[in-house]
């Protein structure tokens, strides 16, 4: 499937991995409408949206005929691989994780609704531990989406370094990238 074909994407990764960054050039390559997992979930005043809501919002979105979704939110996870065609998934190494969160301090950021004052301690820990509570899970539920190559299942493009991604959206916009 070339890219231009698939209009219903998820960007997913480590915190800090460079998934929204690249998601905004994704969406910037191929006009897809992007939506923040964050911004459905978190509000100015740091409070949280009710579950229901965040489902109700989230609903809405794929019901929609194209977007690309980035984040996480696990418990979500195996609703938006059943809806999507194509996964980007960063599988960015701990460090360079844990740098690019702290990089982003001080930024005025369009996936937050707040500029993020410092690394708080509570969420360096969750990058900490994403590759041993989040990454086994992960891989897990998109070998058992992605992993049959079935003409149903989405495609699965794999970053280990953010140059990659890079790279793939070069070749994207000079009409090279497949999926």
């Amino acid at each position: 499937m070339n890219m231009f074909e698939a209009k219903k994407i998820i960007v997913i990764g480590c915190p800090g991995s460079g998934k929204s960054t690249f998601a905004r050039k994704l969406r910037d390559a191929t006009g897809l409408p992007l939506y923040y997992l964050d911004m459905l979930y978190h509000r100015p005043d740091r409070t949280t949206a009710p579950r229901e809501e965040f489902d109700a919002a989230l609903a809405d979105i794929i019901a929609k005929d194209e977007w690309i979704i980035d984040g996480n939110y696990l418990r979500t996870l195996p609703l938006r691989l059943s809806a999507c065609e194509a996964v980007f998934f960063f599988d960015i190494p701990l460090e360079q994780c844990l740098e690019g969160a702290a990089s982003r301090i001080g930024t005025v950021r369009e996936d937050l609704p707040w500029t993020e004052k410092e690394l708080d301690p509570e969420f360096r820990q969750y990058i900490i531990d994403f590759p041993k509570d989040q990454l086994p899970v992960i891989r897990r539920l998109l070998k058992d989406a992605c992993g049959t190559g079935s003409s149903g299942s989405p495609s699965l493009i794999a970053f280990t370094a953010r140059d990659q991604a890079d790279e793939f959206i070069r070749a994207l916009r000079s009409g090279r990238a497949q999926i």
